[in-house]
């Protein structure tokens, strides 16, 4: 490769690793690296923890919500959120046992909605050693064990896990982070989908978003975009059906740091939270470029949102885009809209459709997993590589006097004056 010109520094390998991988351009290049306001925003103190559970948003601390509790149970998000969730639950903890909670009534509740469900090794990457070695820890199931309590007032059918709904204390975590459909994911996102059956899941994903649609009312939706949106305004009538008492929602940083931390009333910590989310995970959009690298990495087992994010960068006319997956899980298994075979899928699961302004897709994935771009492009289309020098090896081939380049550090969580939204 010749000299280099632009090094462009980026986060991989997420949940593993934690690397910071070099992306190098050769002499010629014109290249922008397109950062989030909040990239490097630093990592909250365990002052600024406590301050956060001291003071929650709308309701009353959780030590006081906590007295006379016996059977409380905490939902968390899966390997598909960045949410470190260990550098949480030991603060969270100090307030229950200071409410008089004993551990042994204490229980946790993957909030996965309809992903894969996640082994031991994936719970302690996620809660730490303590938690999985002293408490019990459970995945929530969309097929069995959930307790019909309702419709929503767009008729969404409300099933939820029975063991959550059972608990006399109902605490989530999760992380503000933004998100296509409901412009930014935490608040009640954590039970619509995450501990809802799949007939509630595919209701609120299906037909209160079409019918909006179809309406033409509410139905604003893409990454950063919360306000108009029927599917949001319906999972928080759910959330509010659940009983769910308090939510904790994290704001992070592009190395996936907890830079601030929102705790209270779910929806009313969800507002508070989003008004600094907004700001925090908002990128200048550059000019259109030939060739857009899409790194993806905070949720880097829901890659598919990194195509969303990027193909807004690339002119009308088209151009080259390369998405960066360094992930050995590959892409989460989605009950609802990922294949299950060559001629089979979940409920919702539609054939990829490679975007009108992409004209060359290329998929670095030094973990190779043919199956996993499924719901991302088509398969056809996809121009492999393991490594950075093959990337280059192909753009400067089509390029060869150099090119305008777009680097997005993380595609997952980054969102632009034009988010890109689901076809």
């Amino acid at each position: 490769m010749s000299p280099t010109h632009t090094v462009v520094k980026v986060p991989q390998l997420a949940w593993w690793e934690d690397i910071e991988a070099e992306l190098p351009f050769p002499d010629g290049w014109e290249v922008t690296t397109c950062h989030m306001r909040g990239h490097d925003a630093p990592k909250l103190s365990p002052e600024g923890f406590r301050q956060a559970f001291a003071n929650p948003i709308g309701t009353r601390p959780i030590r006081e919500l906590a007295r006379g509790k016996r059977n409380v149970v905490i939902l968390f998000d899966d390997m598909s959120r960045p949410t470190q969730t260990a550098e949480i639950v030991p603060y969270l903890l100090e307030e229950l046992r200071a409410g008089g909670v004993a551990d042994d009534n204490i229980q946790f509740i993957c909030a996965l909605g309809c992903h894969g469900a996640l082994t031991a090794h994936d719970f302690r990457k996620k809660l730490g050693e303590d938690v999985v070695a002293n408490f019990h820890v459970y995945n929530h199931n969309p097929y069995e064990n959930c307790t019909y309590i309702g419709k929503t007032s767009r008729g969404t059918p409300v099933s939820l896990n029975a063991e959550f709904l059972s608990a006399d204390l109902k605490i989530g975590i999760g992380c503000l982070v933004p998100h296509p459909m409901s412009g930014f994911g935490g608040g009640g996102k954590i039970i619509l989908p995450g501990v809802a059956a799949i007939e509630t899941i595919a209701y609120n994903h299906g037909p209160v978003r079409m019918a909006a649609r179809e309406a033409r009312f509410q139905c604003n939706e893409g990454m950063g975009r919360n306000e108009d949106n029927a599917m949001l305004f319906d999972l928080e009538e759910v959330c509010r059906m659940s009983g769910l008492d308090v939510k904790i929602d994290a704001v992070v940083n592009l190395k996936r740091d907890t830079t601030a931390l929102f705790v209270g009333e779910p929806i009313a910590q969800y507002y508070e939270g989003v008004k600094l989310a907004k700001e925090h995970y908002f990128s200048p959009m550059p000019d259109k470029s030939e060739v857009v690298v899409a790194n993806c990495n905070a949720k880097v087992n829901e890659a598919l949102i990194g195509v969303l994010v990027a193909q807004s960068l690339l002119p009308e006319e088209g151009g080259t885009l390369v998405m960066i997956s360094h992930n050995p899980w590959g892409e989460v298994p989605h009950y609802l809209l990922r294949r299950f075979g060559d001629h089979i899928g979940g409920r919702m699961w539609k054939a990829a459709a490679l975007p009108p302004r992409v004209k060359k897709f290329i998929f670095l994935a030094p973990y190779k997993d043919k199956t996993s771009v499924d719901w991302i492009v088509p398969l056809e289309s996809v121009n492999w590589a393991r490594t950075w020098d093959e990337v280059m090896a192909m753009l400067q081939a089509d390029f060869p006097r150099g090119a305008k380049t777009a680097v997005i550090p993380d595609a997952t969580i980054q969102f632009f004056e034009a988010p890109a939204g689901f076809a």
